[in-house]
């Protein structure tokens, strides 16, 4: 998926947990008036567009390409309109180079003022962002007389430190326009905005780490089930493999320690006002362990009120 429309694919699973009340939108912020503000940013290729259509139609006022320098005047105008204006989207991105600076200054500035902001990160490997710009045969912005890998690697170098502070970073490498739409659906759709919402993903080592993810888990000290031939054909979702994977030594133990740990860290997490994160569960090839391992750490932070998105990254791969 990505802002030149090539669709690739990903399986995402359920979403579970109670909602509470998202931090920063009680209180003297929710009595001034003060819009809710997602700022969308990434790489060229991506899917900005894509996500902030989505924004759109979800009832965001979506402003494209917004010098960052004017992004608290739009926070401040959307606080005058007496409601009308409560979510507001920014699309920054390179095209705004020279006021590409001023986005630091942007975001101090609505801290200091007590504006709850988030940033939504779209990412890409190079290799899906070369065959995007290709195949609609369109310059990378940041190319200039070089190859569109340097674009890329500019691009990559500029965008770093806000990768770094986004709140949400969503590799869109495998997935394609509908897919993109519908995480973004997980994250922004319905009523009152959860505290924390999880995204636990599992994966193949063999297909490489995920890009997105803020925590990675290896469940490759258990037993495979792939050397069993009945369970061979068979995915973490069976139930006989998933029985197979908790009944071995420190199975169970692991996944309750890591719960354990799971929630100091969404406590701090809370506490510092991030609201998204991603962990990734990952196995040799995120067929058999990941994917039970994944859907049981998903029931136990559901448990937590966490709201939770299981995806399959590379399940059926094989």
């Amino acid at each position: 998926m990505n802002d030149n429309g090539t669709d690739e694919t990903d399986e995402t699973t359920v979403t579970t947990g109670d909602q509470a009340a998202a931090p920063g939108e009680t209180g003297d912020s929710a009595q001034a008036g003060i819009p809710e503000l997602v700022i969308i940013s990434g790489m060229s290729g991506a899917g900005r567009s894509t996500a902030a259509k989505c924004l759109e139609d979800l009832g965001w006022f979506v402003v494209d390409n917004l010098p960052p320098a004017l992004i608290p005047t739009m926070v401040e105008l959307g606080a005058r309109s007496q409601g009308n204006v409560a979510r507001i989207a920014v699309v920054v991105d390179v095209r705004g180079r020279r006021f590409f600076d001023n986005l630091k200054e942007s975001l101090a500035d609505l801290k200091e003022k007590g504006v709850p902001r988030r940033i939504v990160f779209l990412e890409a490997s190079d290799n899906s962002l070369v065959a995007r710009f290709e195949s609609v045969r369109r310059p990378h912005p940041l190319q200039g007389d070089g190859t569109i890998l340097d674009g890329i690697a500019a691009e990559r170098d500029l965008l770093r430190e806000l990768r770094g502070d986004a709140d949400l970073v969503i590799d869109t490498s495998s997935l394609n326009v509908h897919e993109l739409r519908a995480k973004m659906d997980a994250q922004f759709a319905g009523g009152e905005e959860p505290e924390l919402r999880a995204t636990v993903m599992s994966f193949g080592y063999k297909y490489g780490l995920p890009v997105d993810a803020d925590l990675v888990v290896d469940c490759r000290f258990l037993p495979n089930p792939h050397w069993v031939p009945e369970l061979r054909q068979f995915t973490g979702l069976n139930e006989d493999v998933a029985q197979y994977v908790f009944n071995q030594p420190g199975a169970k133990e692991f996944l309750n320690g890591y719960a354990e740990l799971m929630h100091l860290v969404t406590e701090g997490y809370r506490r510092e006002g991030k609201r998204y994160v991603t962990i990734a569960v990952g196995c040799t090839g995120g067929k058999h362990r990941s994917v039970a391992m994944s859907e049981r750490l998903a029931r136990r932070l559901a448990s937590d009120g966490i709201e939770t998105v299981v995806v399959h990254r590379d399940m059926g791969r094989e």
